[in-house]
């Protein structure tokens, strides 16, 4: 059984109509949507809304770590739209969804990242696209299970939930083979992106869980220059899938019964 995983796919169309070439079946681990892009501004929802010298004023406080700055200027940059500011952004969310749906493999076997916008995939998964949140699936005859958003962070994108609901959807998934999550357990090494020299949330009720029922295989993106790609918890190897925006290849799982 030959699977390929991405994670990360922020708006790389392209790729992704690719990314089932050769498999049985692809799981995407989310993050469809691209924000803004740090290497070419003007892509992106934002440049999108608001042109590229405002995301290359953008991005220039992200890198300097001017973090209130940033968000300052984001307020003052989405009160400039008419109305209501959720209108415009789902617009963009649409046309990105639109077309990324639109080339997604199939089979495809998906959870939800932080920055997407659960309510809306129904409206764009085709058939032979199973979303799964704190559910399991059987593929080629092995229980995977899939834990999808990301915890709280001050960033507030927009599938971030609480620790518990977050604890309860891996509880829900119980014992698997394969355990498959948008973002990392809590391992400081997975955790640490060595571009955005910071930490990123993880879990520490996906933690528990891998000690406990201690799957083959833990598959999740989210840190985009990890430290550390793989780290192996008991029996268990987890593993940085890899930001598909970047490298545009999936991450091969080949598993035998």
């Amino acid at each position: 059984m030959r699977i390929h995983v991405v994670s990360d796919v922020h708006g790389r169309t392209d790729a992704l109509a690719r990314a089932g070439d050769g498999a049985d079946a692809l799981i995407c681990l989310g993050d469809l949507i691209l924000f803004i892009d740090y290497e070419d501004h003007a892509q992106g929802l934002f440049a999108e809304l608001f042109g590229r010298e405002a995301a290359d004023h953008y991005v220039r406080l992200r890198a300097g770590r001017e973090y209130e700055e940033s968000r300052r200027f984001s307020r003052e940059m989405w009160s400039t739209l008419d109305g209501e500011a959720w209108p415009h952004i789902e617009a963009a969310v649409r046309r990105q969804y639109a077309e990324l749906f639109a080339v997604m493999p199939v089979p495809s076997y998906l959870t939800y990242g932080n920055v997407d916008v659960p309510a809306l995939w129904p409206e764009y998964a085709r058939e032979g696209h199973t979303v799964l949140d704190g559910q399991t699936a059987e593929i080629g005859g092995l229980r995977f299970g899939f834990v999808g958003g990301g915890l709280r962070t001050k960033y507030r994108t927009p599938y971030e939930i609480d620790d518990a609901e977050y604890a309860a959807k891996v509880e829900a998934v119980g014992e698997v083979d394969v355990l498959c999550c948008h973002i990392p357990p809590a391992v400081p090494e997975l955790l640490y992106d060595t571009v955005a020299r910071r930490f990123e949330r993880g879990s520490e009720a996906l933690l528990r869980a891998i000690e406990k029922t201690q799957p083959r295989y833990v598959l999740f993106g989210h840190v985009h220059q990890p430290l550390a790609r793989r780290r192996r918890i008991g029996r268990t190897e987890c593993v940085n899938v890899g930001h598909f925006r970047a490298t545009g290849t999936p991450y091969v799982l080949r598993l035998e019964d």
